[in-house]
């Protein structure tokens, strides 16, 4: 049937419907998997990755808790208590919840179940530490150490990992969601080109400029490739800004957050222990309190070793402030970093009179209620709680736009597609239509 003119016009109405067809659906198979990638970012990866560090946080927060209420002695403070009750509580349920949802990760499960059985030894020590405390009995304080030890060897290596298999997971997702169609635009451009080619091979055997169906199926087909190019292009760039001003900067701040929880229960725990914990291993810091120098290195990670104001290039709490895109989420990292100098400066008068053999004013400038290190603990945690709050805003925010523009790009392409190849078929039909 090629041989003839109204046989080689039927074959290239098939290819051109079947090309133009091809084109709407392989554009609604890749729309749809970058839309469902972007959808597991915002609802999903994303959130579990939050939950993920604040499983972290609430342990980390309880075993600081739990040091400072040893601290205050037999009478725990009633709010302490509560604090690391609320700690353990909140870890549990995150736990249910992440292991309700963490899918096929086996890595992540199995992190959860190490937590889920270590939880109960540790909070079984810090009741044996509360206990031999009441009754004024050293043992409380080896109690306490033990569980602290289990706290940072086990515990919370096993949530890091949770965390760092669930961001992995969430990079995974925008990497899924931010990925060009390749396919589809090259479906599409061999799909105009065929379409183009048609046309011209019209003029040239009719001399008619145009074809009413195959200038519709051009038409729709180029519809189809704009909003596919240009709704990926507004879609990767949300989906980009939401990673790197919202979930880049909330992993910064989770991170600065959880060092500022530990620098906290080092400070405590050097009360604790009195110098019966040493740095054993060859080097500057051997034969020092091992807490004392823990709390060094969480603050030298926090802020760096600058001496002025602002934080040293390169910490925690600079890099955050650089992926702060405005002046809601800088402010509030400002001033955290004003009361980890005042935290450092009050530590050190801590410690001077500690060292010094007056353990009681020692003390009172750690756990005191006025113008301790705990209150400026207090106040960088909430600043940097305020900080997070604010990127998780962002994060969302941007997020919600980025899949937006998904938004009906799959149904759209498929029925711009069905037009398209209807219009082609009648396009070719109306030439058919001249042999009869």
């Amino acid at each position: 049937a090629a041989t003839t003119e109204p046989g080689r016009l039927r074959v290239i109405g098939a290819v051109l419907a079947a090309l133009v067809v091809a084109f709407g659906a392989v554009t609604a198979w890749q729309v749809s998997d970058r839309q469902t990638a972007a959808d597991a970012v915002a609802e999903r990866s994303q959130p579990l990755s939050a939950d993920a560090a604040q499983i972290y946080r609430s342990l980390a927060d309880a075993d600081t808790t739990a040091t400072r209420g040893f601290l205050a002695g037999g009478q725990e403070p009633a709010q302490v208590r509560r604090r690391y009750v609320r700690d353990i509580d909140t870890a549990s349920k995150l736990l249910v919840s992440a292991a309700a949802n963490t899918g096929g990760s086996a890595s992540a499960r199995d992190e959860i179940r190490k937590i889920n059985q270590l939880l109960p030894v540790y909070t079984g020590l810090v009741d044996s530490a509360r206990a031999n405390n009441r009754q004024g009995l050293p043992l409380g304080g080896a109690y306490l150490r033990y569980a602290n030890d289990t706290m940072r060897t086990r515990l919370l290596p096993a949530a890091g990992r949770l965390y760092q298999a669930e961001t992995a997971r969430l990079g995974d997702d925008y990497e899924d969601a931010e990925a060009w169609p390749w396919v589809a635009i090259g479906t599409g451009l061999v799909a105009l080109g065929a379409l183009g080619w048609a046309q011209r091979r019209h003029y040239q055997r009719t001399n008619r400029v145009l074809n009413h169906g195959m200038l519709a199926a051009t038409a729709a087909s180029t519809v189809v490739m704009l909003w596919l190019v240009v709704g990926h292009a507004v879609a990767s760039t949300e989906l980009s800004d939401s990673n790197d001003h919202g979930a880049k900067s909330l992993q910064v701040l989770n991170e600065a957050r959880i060092d500022s929880l530990r620098a906290r229960a080092d400070e405590n725990l050097t009360l604790v222990a009195r110098g019966a914990v040493v740095v054993d291993e060859d080097g500057a810091n051997k034969g020092k309190d091992a807490y004392e120098v823990s709390y060094g290195s969480q603050m030298s990670a926090l802020v760096g070793k600058s001496s002025g104001g602002s934080p040293a290039d390169g910490s925690l709490l600079d890099k955050a402030r650089a992926l702060a895109d405005d002046d809601a989420g800088r402010e509030p990292l400002e001033k955290a970093a004003d009361r980890v100098k005042e935290w450092q400066v009050r530590h050190k008068a801590a410690r001077a009179a500690d060292d010094g053999g007056d353990y009681k004013t020692a003390l009172a400038k750690v756990i005191g209620a006025k113008d301790s290190t705990g209150e400026s603990f207090d106040a960088v945690d909430s600043q940097l709680a305020e900080a997070l709050d604010h990127e998780q805003r962002e994060f969302q925010q941007a997020a919600d736009d980025g899949r937006g523009a998904f938004t009906a790009m799959a149904l759209g392409a498929g029925v711009l597609a069905v037009l398209g190849a209807a219009g082609a078929v009648l396009g070719i039909g109306r030439r058919l239509s001249e042999y009869r």
